[in-house]
């Protein structure tokens, strides 16, 4: 066979290939604030498919197959920019400077005392008033992996040093999506990345998470107090409505008379990963099975936020119209322990200059 016939014959087969390749595409999103906001999607040869904007870094959607084959959105969300510049709950968005609550809005570090926007009572949540979530992110992609950048300026919502946060989402040719975390600042800081997609493996806006089994590879979770706080304790789950290292239905035990059930108005608690810290391993399995979706959530953190959707409450109309009613998502947050900066037992969040904060979350998807 001559060269030009080699040739042609490679050319044919990239173009054959490319599909299955993970080939990311650009689309406009909308602007903010004068910034031009894009939308890349994702793509596996097994048919999954992400998308995802830089405003935030927010998984707008994320189809994957039931045990049929058929595709389905199972993350909650909106089908334009405008709605997620509303009041809204995090949908799919990266959370940052630091995921998660941060007791009185304050905490010390190198004896200094740094004020926080108090958003949630007198608590901070999520990074404050404009956390990263809500920011612009400048977006690069290389091969299969979005790559997300944002630089968070010294005392940008109060937190001290200028940081650099980058987040890069790869779609791996077996369909699993990797969000790798990293972070450098120039002064000691505190941070905690993660995302706080909205899962319903039914298809987003198809009834409660209620009937969906889950599984929590953790022995200990953190109580909280009446702000949502952990006390400090790492509290043994066994006999209680927290015990998922069996499968349970979410349902089963969600509405009993636990005291920090009521206190979450269901669950919305860190769990402690019984895994060794730093070690990539599965934290989290869910099962839906009318569909037969299964969701596996693999990462290297301390920590898991199990919340149930427990503040939705109808009023926010989503994709395709669709009414976002309690509990009508989960999440499942890697994470480090919320308010870590004020618990010395807990593991350290803090960053120093030269050191780089890296956390990797994987989310496997399956049907059975």
């Amino acid at each position: 066979m001559n060269p030009r016939t080699l040739a042609a014959l490679g050319l044919a087969i990239c173009t054959l290939q490319s599909p299955l390749t993970g080939e990311i595409k650009k689309a406009p999103f909308g602007s903010v604030d004068g910034q031009s906001v894009d939308i890349y999607t994702l793509t596996s040869a097994k048919g999954i498919e992400a998308r995802i904007t830089n405003y935030g870094g927010i998984v707008v959607s994320l189809k994957t197959p039931d045990k049929s084959g058929k595709l389905a959105d199972i993350v909650q969300g909106f089908d334009d920019l405008k709605g997620y510049l509303q009041d809204e709950p995090y949908f799919g968005a990266v959370i940052g400077r630091y995921a998660n609550r941060i007791g009185k809005a304050h905490f010390t570090l190198d004896g200094k005392e740094y004020k926080l926007a108090a958003n949630d009572g007198q608590n901070s949540l999520h990074g404050g008033k404009k956390g990263f979530d809500k920011r612009v992110w400048t977006a690069t992609v290389k091969g299969e992996s979005l790559e997300l950048t944002y630089v968070s300026k010294d005392g940008e919502e109060g937190y001290p040093g200028t940081l650099t946060a980058k987040v890069v989402y790869t779609m791996e040719k077996n369909g699993d999506i990797k969000i790798d975390y990293s972070a450098t600042t120039d002064k000691d800081t505190v941070v905690n990345l993660t995302n706080h997609t909205y899962f319903n493996l039914k298809g987003q806006g198809n009834g409660t998470i209620l009937d969906h089994e889950l599984t929590l590879f953790a022995s200990r979770y953190t109580p909280v107090d009446s702000g949502l706080i952990p006390t400090g304790e790492l509290v043994s789950v066994k006999g209680t409505p927290f015990d998922f290292l069996t499968p349970h239905q979410i349902g089963e035990r969600i509405g009993g008379s636990d005291e920090q059930l009521k206190l979450g108005k269901g669950y919305d608690h860190n769990w402690v990963l019984d895994a060794k810290a730093g070690t990539l391993a599965k934290a989290a399995e869910v099962h839906e099975s009318t569909s037969g979706r299964a969701l596996e959530v693999w990462t290297n953190q301390p920590g898991i936020q199990f919340y149930t959707g427990n503040f939705l409450d109808g009023t926010l109309k989503g994709k395709d119209g669709k009414v976002y009613n309690q509990r009508a998502a989960l999440c499942l947050e890697t994470q480090h322990f919320p308010d870590s900066p004020n618990q010395p037992k807990f593991p350290t969040a803090i960053l120093k200059p030269g050191k780089t904060y890296h956390e990797t979350t994987v989310w496997k998807f399956s049907a059975r």
